[in-house]
């Protein structure tokens, strides 16, 4: 909702609810967070598929004590919570390119509210 007060050039003082900025962009809803979902799970089907440097930093653990506080989201919970499945699971999904998509396509496609 920040970018599209800064394409309005709505101040962060007035007082708009975000409902209202979406209707005046004519959205239902915030088509950013779903176009960035899909960029995510798309580069994650990517690099699961390919043995590199990344696939390597995405499995490995490291070594040591947690460190203090509320642990930090995990890019990997993201995955998980927006395709329903495990990291595993989506890993083992994603080594077949049409069924991967078509699960990327459910899972950021838009849905009308009830």
């Amino acid at each position: 909702m920040k970018c599209y007060r800064k394409i309005l050039r709505i101040p962060w003082t007035a007082r708009r609810t975000n409902q209202n900025i979406l209707q005046e962009l004519g959205m239902k809803e915030r088509q950013l967070l779903k176009n960035i979902e899909q960029l995510k799970l798309k580069y994650f089907g990517h690099v699961v598929r390919h043995n590199n440097l990344e696939k390597l930093c995405l499995d490995g653990a490291v070594e040591g004590r947690r460190g203090r506080g509320r642990p930090r989201r995990r890019w990997t919970q993201d995955i998980s919570d927006w395709l329903g499945f495990s990291v595993r699971e989506a890993s083992i999904l994603a080594q077949d390119r049409d069924g991967f998509r078509s699960a990327v396509w459910e899972a950021t496609s838009y849905k009308d509210p009830p």
